[in-house]
């Protein structure tokens, strides 16, 4: 899987990154390479939704896909 990731740099220094693909999922560091740690695991972390705690809809299904 291969997600678009926009870099800013943060006005008192440092930088932060969002994930426009999933909403919400965004982090930030105060070097290039602390950013780069923190997105992949800002990215699992939105990604790890635990299934079993969603209540099941009324007339749906819920479905857990590989990608």
């Amino acid at each position: 899987m291969k997600l678009t990731v926009v870099v800013h740099e943060a006005d008192e220094g440092g930088y932060w990154a969002e994930v426009p693909a999933i909403p919400g999922c965004a982090t930030q560091g105060e070097s290039f390479e602390e950013l780069l740690a923190n997105i992949y695991e800002a990215v699992e972390g939105c990604l790890s939704v635990n299934v079993h705690d969603l209540p099941a809809p009324e007339n749906g299904r819920i479905l857990e896909i590989a990608v």
